[in-house]
């Protein structure tokens, strides 16, 4: 929670710009890393090799698997996308930051300006809720658990849901997410180790493991 209540209204610009800063990136100059890579659902094992280089961009080879390889290439996308360092400025000049109501998750804050329409929720500079509108649909993420890194936090366990953004119906089921990250080496980079996803509609859960991991020279 916010230390001191915040009037509805306010703007709130370096609350969530403190929250967006505090999120773990890579640095710049990261040279990448390698390792074996796998995909488990149920007894089922597919295992593989995977390399994210230098442009951060995820590569995945040895899986014969085409819906396999693509789901492992999408995560890695996924991990690449939200570790990319990109200024506050560059991200977010055109909105705005508004404070709403002071929810148990944290403080909500509408975006209006070029994203109107988005929402988010801020607690100790953690954002714990992502409301945005993406490509014609909207995702609505809650973040329950963090990983502490000392130079920023990453989303540990978190939820995630496509909805329809003029009736508000969802598109497919809640998806569950526990995110195990480890760092490569003294202090990092950290990077994802194993990520788990399960659904509310009792699908089978599906694991994905980044293992034998080594950074690139």
């Amino acid at each position: 929670m916010t230390a001191t209540a915040i009037a509805p209204g306010t703007d709130v610009r370096e609350l969530f710009r403190a929250a967006y800063e505090n999120r773990y990136t890579w640095e710049p100059g990261f040279a990448g890393y390698r390792g074996v890579c796998e995909w488990q659902q149920g007894e089922r094992c597919v295992r593989g090799r995977f390399q994210v280089g230098a442009d951060l961009r995820g590569s995945v080879e040895g899986i014969d698997d085409a819906e396999v390889d693509k789901a492992l290439q999408q995560q890695l996308w996924e991990v690449c996308i939200h570790r990319v360092r990109r200024p506050f400025e560059q991200t977010h000049a055109d909105n705005t930051f508004t404070a709403c109501a002071q929810e148990d998750t944290g403080l909500e804050i509408a975006v209006g300006g070029r994203n109107a329409g988005d929402r988010y929720r801020i607690a100790n500079d953690v954002v714990t809720m992502v409301h945005r509108h993406i490509h014609g649909t909207v995702v609505t993420i809650h973040t329950e658990e963090i990983t502490e890194t000392g130079s920023g936090y990453l989303s540990h366990r978190y939820s995630s849901r496509y909805s329809d953004p003029a009736s508000g119906e969802p598109k497919g089921p809640v998806q569950h997410f526990v995110d195990t990250f480890v760092p490569l080496g003294k202090g990092g980079p950290w990077v994802l180790q194993e990520r788990r996803i399960s659904t509310d509609d009792g699908d089978g859960a599906v694991s994905f493991r980044f293992l034998d991991l080594e950074p690139l020279a």
